[in-house]
């Protein structure tokens, strides 16, 4: 991911150095393995962690010169960390193992260790939402279908449903994360011919995950979980970002996003108060929802391995991780400083001269002895005079005899009350307080990760 769209925290979980560090634990860790298996004395263990070489800058170009000779860039690293080691403890490392061995528990490890961070993101987005559903409980505004006022709602029911879907989102991150927590050390085919199954254990539990049973590769399905995780939290992201990219058109202005002092909305107008992150959280989503067709690709591979997977994943997998998590700061920023404007909301509800009460209306006619047949046609016929000409729907009823003659005023005047309307509406805020207060319901179980590594 390019840096403008990216944040160092995430980032550095995938550079070179930090995978091929996590490469060389690995690689240590399994001589330990070979230790508890009575293979190797622990003093060839204790010797190759005395010597091994410091993973920086130097180390990955080194290895990435030994690559244009070999053409495997797991061969070239036991080649530079053997070199570096010496001796017999040199020669005991990857002792057994095939690439994939490390590669995948490694990635797999450096997954689960970005999804433990997308988390800490993902619950601040939901307590700002929250937050922001609580704020404007009881804020009347229009409600919209087909982008045509239909009736009356509250911001805060609005904001309520965004909350309760990036919620989902956290607990779909968690049942990928548990599934991605996985590693395998059990050879060429996955058969354990070449290493005893009680150094993978070992090794699995030193880097917190589970040991799984695998081909040469751990299961790609895994891999695109974890990504349609990210997808769907980047479409719930661009579902909030494209309302208020409408709440805030000049027709509209019910809602804004953040503008700081100094900021200017266009190079040459400057009245512009454009919705720029919005628009760019919207347009980022559809990346992620381009990689998880890829990682989808990825699941089916020849017989018990191929490496047609290998490529598509150096790319797609820090990227669709470094957006998700960038998308997930970005729209909790954008929604803890939302300017939003009630007094707006009240305006826009007000301005379709009480057409959003059609529906009170209706019932209203049909609980006076209408067939509802009828009602739906007196009442239609109101409401698309007060469109055409802007008069009052509630005048037009009340001069209407088919209307007057037939349906009491307190009739009207309860299908015309906006307190009445919204009696319910809170509904939606008041369900975050037991919805979304644990994240570890449906007994997801969040797994211990490494927080030593970065």
């Amino acid at each position: 991911m390019i840096p403008r769209y990216s944040y160092p925290e995430m980032a550095k979980r995938f550079t070179d150095e930090h995978r091929m560090s996590t490469w060389l634990e690995i690689e240590l860790a399994a001589l330990d393995g070979w230790v508890k298996a009575g293979v190797i004395s622990p003093d060839i263990a204790r010797e190759a962690r005395e010597r091994m070489p410091l993973v920086d800058s130097e180390f990955v170009a080194r290895v990435n010169e030994r690559e244009a000779v070999t053409d495997h860039d797991v061969a070239a690293f036991v080649d530079i960390v053997q070199q570096d080691i010496g001796g017999q403890a040199g020669s005991w490392v990857h002792y057994g193992l095939t690439s994939s061995d490390v590669v995948d528990t490694a990635l797999a490890s450096v997954l689960a260790d970005a999804s433990n961070l997308m988390l800490d993101a993902i619950t601040e987005l939901i307590e700002a939402l929250r937050e922001l559903a609580i704020a404007h409980r009881d804020t009347p505004c229009v409600g919209r279908t087909h982008g045509v006022h239909a009736e009356p709602t509250t911001f805060g029911a609005k904001v309520a449903i965004w909350c309760l879907q990036i919620d989902r989102d956290r607990q779909r991150m968690l049942h990928a994360m548990n599934n991605i927590a996985v590693g395998k050390l059990s050879g060429a085919v996955g058969t354990y011919s070449n290493i005893d199954p009680i150094v993978e254990q070992y090794v699995c539990q030193s880097m917190a995950l589970r040991p799984v049973p695998s081909t040469q590769v751990l299961a790609r399905d895994r891999h695109a979980e974890l990504v349609y995780a990210c997808t769907s939290l980047g479409t719930g992201i661009e579902q909030i970002a494209l309302e208020i990219r409408h709440l805030q058109r000049t027709e509209v202005r019910e809602a804004f996003e953040p503008f700081r002092a100094g900021q200017k909305g266009s190079s040459a107008m400057p009245h512009k108060r454009n919705p720029i992150l919005c628009e760019r959280l919207c347009g980022l989503a559809r990346i992620l929802r381009g990689n998880l067709t890829a990682t989808l690709e990825n699941v089916a591979l020849w017989h018990e391995r191929d490496i047609s997977h290998s490529s598509v994943e150096r790319m797609i997998l820090p990227d669709t991780l470094g957006l998700a998590y960038y998308m997930t700061l970005k729209a909790t920023g954008l929604v803890s400083k939302l300017d939003v404007r009630p007094d707006r909301m009240i305006t826009n509800l007000e301005s379709s001269f009480g057409l959003v009460f059609s529906q009170p209306v209706l019932l209203s006619l049909v609980a006076a002895g209408l067939t509802r047949d009828e009602a739906y046609k007196i009442v239609q016929r109101n409401a698309m005079r007060s469109w055409d000409e802007q008069q009052s729907f509630r005048a037009l009823l009340d001069a209407d005899p088919d209307v007057a003659g037939r349906v009491p005023a307190s009739s009207l005047d309860e299908a015309f009350d906006l307190k009445r309307s919204l009696r319910h509406a809170a509904a939606a805020v008041d369900s975050l307080a037991t919805t979304v207060d644990s994240p570890d319901q449906f007994n997801v179980r969040r797994p211990s990760v490494n927080r030593t590594r970065p």
